[in-house]
């Protein structure tokens, strides 16, 4: 081993605890300086000090504490200095100069005793309404997953200065707003709540079916909105659409070994190797369904979709699938959050319940959403009904549409795959 490798494998493991704590340390420094911006720094702060400082001194037994403790010495130094010191104090209500320098310690265990509310305050200060909803995506990974804006920018395949710029531009908004690191009052919770659930089910799409790019799935995205969403049940167990967001991610988590061949070419869901779901995660998902439907009332759209999805986790196999109950979800779903696309997808149902020519149906009266105009799914779904009834010109056509319109490389190839494989049988014919 060289003289750099110890230093290499500090790195490394000082990475690995900056992926696990960052969000806790900065919950808990924003609790303190009330500002998000400046909590992230004092938590840098730290990061670099522990850069300096480990590779002679060695990891500590305990490093997240090391963290905090390092980046609150900062964060009390720092409103020392400041001319508003003391109306930061009396807005704590304590005087913390005081309790550092008696309480020691137990400022440290006091400041973890609230981890569970900082993380949640946290949670949702990143996904406020009142930033765009890519600031929301960039802040949430910035400051909860401890992704880098390089990380961050490859995953979504964006300039890095683009994902730099939303984060810096959430952050100034979050301040000029004067956004109180508080939960949200009770007759903002349910929009700040959706807000929360709309961003987590955001990235884990991007990272299951990615929108751009060369690759069909980024795995990571994956993993980081169900660690999101499982940090959220735990912090918020009386929330049924959190235990619903959660069943639904575990389910679909459950397909990402099968959904890709040897290489790397997709492979569609009633293609898919089943032995290859994860049952693990199928368990876990239909656990958190059963959370999910316990809690009664009406089931909300994350609920209902968790529901669809155990659907096909419960088939052995493909042919088992039961998609008059999926047909009849969808319409439920249609219900709770109307929207072209949970029509297009009724149509797929409806055709495999009830045959291609009914849902076709479905899918020509759709044909005029605008929304839909460049969606690449509309045409690829028509032209799959098309085959199926034989029209493969007809066909052929729709999945070359859906090809220009996909910025997937990937599902560029499935698409026209799918095209040529119409001319070839139409020829054979």
């Amino acid at each position: 081993m060289t003289a750099a490798d110890p230093h290499r494998a500090t790195h490394r493991a000082i990475e690995a605890v900056w992926r696990i704590e960052s969000a806790r340390l900065i919950a808990g420094l924003a609790r303190i300086v009330r500002d998000v911006g400046l909590a992230e720094e004092l938590a840098q702060d730290a990061l670099v000090i522990a850069l300096q400082q480990w590779p002679e001194a060695g990891v500590p037994d305990n490093p997240g504490a090391w963290l905090m403790a390092t980046a609150k010495h900062r964060a009390v130094d720092l409103l020392r200095r400041q001319e508003r010191y003391e109306r930061k104090l009396d807005e704590l209500g304590r005087d913390l100069e005081t309790r550092q320098e008696s309480a020691g310690p137990d400022l440290d265990a006091a400041l973890d005793d609230h981890i569970g509310d900082d993380l949640l305050r946290l949670i949702f200060i990143a996904c406020h309404p009142v930033l765009p909803v890519e600031g929301r995506v960039a802040l949430t990974l910035r400051l909860l997953g401890g992704l880098t804006t390089e990380e961050i920018a490859r995953a979504f395949l964006v300039p890095e200065p683009t994902v730099a710029q939303r984060i810096v531009r959430a952050k100034r908004t979050l301040a000029a707003k004067r956004v109180p690191f508080e939960m949200p009052a009770p007759d903002e919770m349910a929009e700040r709540l959706s807000s929360v659930l709309e961003v987590t089910y955001l990235v884990f799409n991007e990272g299951y079916s990615a929108t751009a790019g060369d690759g069909w799935m980024r795995p990571a995205l994956c993993e980081e909105a169900l660690r999101l969403g499982r940090i959220l049940a735990g912090l918020m167990p009386r929330e049924p659409e959190v235990h619903g967001l959660v069943a639904l991610m575990e389910i679909q988590a459950s397909r990402v070994r099968a959904r890709t061949g040897p290489s790397g070419e997709p492979v569609l869901l009633l293609d898919q190797d089943r032995a290859r779901w994860d049952r693990l995660l199928i368990r876990r998902g239909l656990d958190a369904l059963d959370r999910a439907e316990a809690r009664g009332g009406a089931l909300g759209a994350y609920t209902v979709q968790a529901a669809i999805a155990a659907c096909h986790a419960r088939a052995l196999r493909a042919e088992e699938t039961d998609w008059e109950r999926i047909e009849v979800l969808y319409r439920v779903l249609a219900h709770v959050s109307p929207s072209p696309v949970v029509e297009l997808n009724r149509a797929v149902a409806v055709g495999m319940a009830f045959g291609p020519a009914r849902g076709l149906e479905v899918v020509d009266a759709l044909t005029s959403e605008r929304t839909l105009a460049g969606y690449a799914q509309l045409p690829a779904v028509r032209g799959d009904l098309l085959a199926k009834l034989g029209r493969l010109d007809e066909a052929r056509q729709e999945f070359d549409r859906a090809a220009a319109l996909t910025r997937n490389d990937r599902e560029r190839a499935l698409f026209l795959e799918r095209s040529a494989a119409c001319r070839g049988t139409s020829l054979a014919l």
